[in-house]
C-alpha cells in the first residue's frame, strides 16, 4: 500500500508540530533547571548551555523544523502551513501536564480556534497549480484580491505603529 504525497506531507506536518510544541517545554524545563544551578539566562547567564535537557529541546526543535521543511516537498503549503498551529496546542497541553501551568479560558478558546481553523483550511484547500511562466506568475500576482492585500497590509502596519505611539504618549487604551 503506497501513501499519497499529500498524506506524507500531512503526517510530516503533524509530527513537526508535535516536535516543535514539545521542544518549547523541554527547553523551558532545561532553563528552569539551569537557573536553579546557576545564573539565570535572563540576566546574562550561560549555564543553560551546560544543561542536557535544554539541548534535547533544541535538537527536538531542529527535528521539528526539518520535518516541516520536508513536509512542503510532499504537500502544498495550503495543507502544511495551517498544521503548524497545532504546535501551540501541543505546547499548551504539555505545559499544563509537565510544568503544572494553568491554561486560562482564553488559552482554551485559542486552542479550539487553532484546531477549527486548521481543520477548515485543510478540508477546503484548493488544488495547487504550479505556474509555468513569468506571465502566469504576473497574472496571479495582479489579481484584485492580492492587490487589495498589497494596499491593506502596509496600512495596517502603519495604523498599528501610530496607535502604539499614541498609546504611549496618552497612556490610554487599556485594552492594547
Amino acid at each position: 500500500m503506497t501513501m499519497s504525497d499529500n498524506a506524507k506531507g500531512l503526517i510530516l506536518a503533524v509530527a513537526s508540530s508535535a516536535f516543535i510544541g514539545s521542544s518549547f517545554i523541554l527547553k523551558k524545563k532545561g532553563l528552569k533547571r539551569a537557573a536553579a544551578a546557576g545564573t539565570r539566562a535572563g540576566v546574562g547567564g550561560y549555564t543553560y548551555l551546560l544543561e542536557p535537557l535544554w539541548w534535547v529541546g533544541m535538537v527536538t526543535m531542529i527535528i521539528g523544523e526539518v520535518s516541516n521543511f520536508v513536509a512542503y516537498v510532499y504537500a502544498p503549503a495550503v495543507l502544511v502551513t495551517p498544521l503548524g498551529a497545532l504546535s501551540i496546542i501541543v505546547s499548551a497541553f504539555l505545559a499544563h501536564v509537565l510544568l503544572k501551568e494553568r491554561v486560562q479560558r482564553m488559552g482554551i478558546v485559542g486552542c479550539v480556534a487553532c484546531i477549527v481553523g486548521s481543520v477548515v483550511i485543510v478540508l477546503h484547500a484548493p488544488q495547487e497549480q504550479t505556474p509555468n511562466s513569468v506571465e502566469e506568475i504576473w497574472t496571479l500576482a495582479t489579481q484584485p484580491g492580492l492587490e487589495i492585500l498589497y494596499i491593506l497590509c502596509p496600512d495596517n502596519c502603519h495604523l498599528h505603529l501610530l496607535l502604539t505611539k499614541w498609546k504611549k504618549k496618552k497612556n490610554c487604551f487599556k485594552f492594547f
